[in-house]
């Protein structure tokens, strides 16, 4: 026997909480509250022979051993690890479908991921509804084929509901198609807010919609300042007016995107948030760094995440400031470990909702059944990679050619874990952002590493344990 490598402990003493220590195993999720004794028996194990521990010992090992703090040798626990992979690739029980509407944006934020603010966006690309229908098609078939219990569909974009018609097609007809297998439909939109109307979400809501994720970029000016208009109109009243007339409709998120300008806008934005009427109907509330195109001398803590296409511009994909869910480890690849740290703090302060800062993947893109469908119906592996024909890994239409295939094998053996060596948040990490390897280590394989955020996380699930007096094994 032997300590899990996946142990993290913290001594509450550290947060205040009295002698006891949390521990944590990120492989099987189990928290405890135990004794420094019994904190430092797991230290013990395999040193000692089972005859040398008293009764007490035994039977906290056995509780131990039982939550996944002890395992039997460390060859064990690496297979145990590539099987959990494994298991995430592979698992059918939920199909997931992000699908960009549209590349074009009605905003002109200056860190766009698109990096464009001319004509750009006038011929973006945008989804027919032909191109919608054969979207519709494919995605049948994989229901027909995978038969999983759940499908969660995602619009996305550029800015989703500059097609609405695209959005109502496809919600309605893949509603219907769940309906018909027995499946459990879930549909999400992300969108910057403006044109989040009560029509549309009455309209989308007899056709599952869980969620919406708005974002707000610090307090009314500096919002104003980071997300106008393309005409330079400030845009926080119109969202806020736009999020107080469909919060008792729907669930509503609320994202923001920081940098070294914006991130002490964001407890007045909090303060802001907590007065409003719909603020216990905020389902989460997270913030994350902004992605930046690399310049040169750029000012400290503005993060580089701009992919560059074979001619040197820009790829003008994605808008990666809003992409995931607040959940995934896109929302916090590259980010400012203190600031975040802070932020999330400041955001349980005010009483809402938000990540905590340990459970934040695998994300999608190490699972074989989650796709993201361009507006010409290209698929890719994760949001992020949308908008370079190079990270293509099909088409929904089944064309087949060497690029697509070479694609398709690269993402299918991504796995940067396995150069992260023992490290104990690998089940929760994964390695990193593949998005940020790629564009800043020059490798999607490459471990992009943020582990002192991971360890502030266990330390404010520490602290939260300590408060609702976790088991304590003595």
């Amino acid at each position: 026997m032997q300590a899990s490598m996946f142990n993290v402990r913290v001594p509450l003493e550290q947060v205040g909480q009295g002698d006891d220590v949390f521990l944590m195993n990120t492989f099987t999720d189990a928290q405890l509250i135990v004794s420094r004794d019994v904190a430092a028996l797991l230290d013990r194990v395999g040193s000692d022979a089972p005859q040398g521990l008293t009764p007490d010992e035994r039977g906290a090992l056995t509780t131990l051993a039982e939550q996944g703090f002890v395992v039997p040798d460390r060859e064990s626990e690496r297979k145990y690890l590539e099987g959990y992979f494994r298991d995430v690739r592979e698992s059918t029980d939920r199909l997931r479908i992000t699908v960009l509407t549209t590349l074009q944006c009605n905003f002109a934020c200056d860190y766009c991921f698109q990096g464009d603010h001319g004509d750009y966006n006038k011929t973006a690309a945008k989804m027919t509804l032909e191109t919608a229908a054969r979207v519709a098609d494919w995605t049948e078939e994989r229901l027909d084929t995978l038969k999983p219990e759940s499908f969660v569909l995602t619009l996305f974009g550029g800015e989703p509901l500059l097609n609405l018609p695209v959005a109502y097609y496809l919600a309605e007809r893949l509603w219907s198609s769940a309906q018909e297998r027995g499946v459990q439909m879930i549909l999400n939109v992300i969108t910057n807010g403006l044109l989040l109307t009560p029509d549309v979400v009455d309209r989308l809501v007899p056709f599952g919609l869980n969620a919406v994720k708005v974002t707000l970029d610090g307090d009314h000016d500096t919002h104003n300042r980071m997300r106008p208009l393309r005409g330079g109109q400030g845009t926080f009243d119109k969202i806020i007016e736009n999020v107080r007339r469909v919060a008792h409709k729907c669930r509503i998120s609320i994202g923001g995107n920081f940098d070294e300008t914006s991130v002490d806008s964001y407890p007045a934005l909090l303060d802001f948030l907590r007065e409003q009427e719909f603020a216990d109907k905020l389902a989460r509330v997270a913030f994350k760094p902004i992605i930046r195109e690399p310049k040169p001398q750029a000012p400290k803590g503005l993060i580089p995440l701009t992919v560059i296409s074979d001619g040197g511009k820009p790829l003008n994909g994605t808008c990666m400031t809003s992409a995931g869910g607040g959940t995934s480890i896109c929302d916090s690849c590259n980010f400012l470990d203190e600031k975040m740290t802070f932020l999330r703090e400041e955001t349980k302060k005010h009483g809402f909702s938000t990540v905590d800062g340990v459970h934040m993947g695998p994300c999608e893109i190490h699972r074989q059944h989650a796709h993201t469908i361009g507006p010409d119906g290209a698929l890719y592996a994760c949001p992020g990679f949308t908008g370079d024909p190079q990270q293509s890994t099909g088409h929904i239409d089944g064309r087949l050619d060497a690029r697509r295939e070479t694609a398709a094998t690269r993402f299918a053996a991504i796995a940067a874990w396995k150069n992260c060596d023992d490290c104990a948040f690998i089940p929760v990490c994964a390695g990193g952002c593949s998005v940020a390897a790629h564009t800043e280590l020059g490798d999607m394989n490459r471990p992009n590493c943020h582990k002192s955020s991971f360890e502030a996380g266990v330390i404010s699930l520490a602290r939260d344990a300590a408060a609702r007096e976790f088991t304590t094994i003595n």
